[in-house]
């Protein structure tokens, strides 16, 4: 069974930076997405970016293009979120996602259904 632990949330005022961190505990599974989500409140989680386990293949959603960015470790069991640039409207909790190797699916999951496993996600809050 696959673990997911976040971490890296907190408090920071517009124009600030945070580097959000997702620990897989794999077992003897594998994956071959990671993705980060974030629900605020009183909307519906939505998609932020996913990652190839490789590193080769990053998706952003268009509201984060250019201020976050998306990374592995060298060992693949962790993914990052660095987030910069950050605006009130990115006021979430933050959840980070893995998926169960599945033939010819990927890359560039974006879907809550796409993804197996769930962090139990990491408070972001931005003040103006």
């Amino acid at each position: 069974q696959v673990q997911l632990v976040e971490s890296g949330g907190g408090l920071v005022q517009a124009g600030g930076s945070l580097r959000l961190s997702c620990a897989a505990s794999l077992g003897t599974s594998s994956v071959t997405h990671m993705g980060w989500f974030r629900q605020a409140p009183g909307k519906e989680r939505e998609f932020v970016a996913t990652i190839t386990i490789s590193g080769n293949s990053r998706y952003y959603a268009r509201s984060v293009r250019g201020r976050f960015t998306i990374s592995t470790n060298n060992a693949k069991n962790t993914v990052f979120l660095q987030m910069n640039s950050l605006k009130p409207e990115d006021t979430a909790v933050y959840y980070c996602a893995a998926d169960r190797p599945r033939f010819g699916v990927g890359p560039g999951l974006m879907k809550i259904s796409d993804y197996d496993y769930w962090g139990q996600g990491t408070q972001v809050t931005v003040s103006s």
